[in-house]
């Protein structure tokens, strides 16, 4: 079977794969959060054994409170939620996680045509950088984030957008390293 001519483009494959990867990675989480909460097609099993979301969310946590301590506050969690003493609750959700920021992420440098390896490495540490800002982001607002203020400010979508510049900066800077290396950088 011959295949089609619009996936001989290099750029074609690689748009078609990211935005394939992206969907599957992103509805791949959204399902699995379904059915690890209660209610609906809960899955027991899931959620106690497999519950990499729940996982996540209390790595989250535990690093959240030990750099809080660090910083000399009065902190702990109950598996949902940042509690400091003296500043109040902090509720982590599903949406706070960073999943769509690594689908996007892991879509694109798993399409991007380069070495594995170079793919691995930048993966992982991109990764580990994006939930070390989390939690950053989780610190600094469990300090100074108050509910009782009417703020107009999105802190999700602040940290999202300050995180998509950041993924944009460092794939551009990626993928020109990986080009460079590959002997495909073009000239102007």
């Amino acid at each position: 079977m011959k295949r089609p001519a619009f996936l001989n483009n290099p750029a074609t494959r690689f748009m078609l794969l990211f935005i394939l990867l992206f969907a599957i990675f992103y509805n791949l989480n959204i399902f699995f959060f379904g059915i690890t909460s209660p209610g609906g097609n809960y899955s027991p099993f899931l959620a106690e054994h497999l519950n990499y979301i729940a996982a996540l969310r209390q790595l989250l946590l535990d690093c959240s409170v030990t750099v809080l301590k660090w910083l000399g506050y009065a902190a702990i969690d109950n598996n949902s939620e940042l509690l400091v003493a003296g500043k109040g609750t902090l509720a982590v959700v599903y949406s706070c996680l960073g999943l769509g920021l690594i689908s996007f992420f892991s879509a694109f440098v798993l399409a991007y045509p380069s070495p594995l390896r170079s793919k691995l490495v930048f993966l992982i540490s991109g990764i580990l950088v994006i939930q070390l800002l989390n939690v950053l982001r989780f610190v600094l607002l469990a300090i100074f984030w108050s509910k009782k203020a009417n703020r107009i400010i999105d802190h999700h979508t602040i940290f999202n957008i300050i995180l998509y510049i950041i993924i944009a900066f460092s794939l551009y800077i990626w993928v020109k390293r990986n080009d460079k290396l590959a002997g495909t950088d073009v000239k102007n």
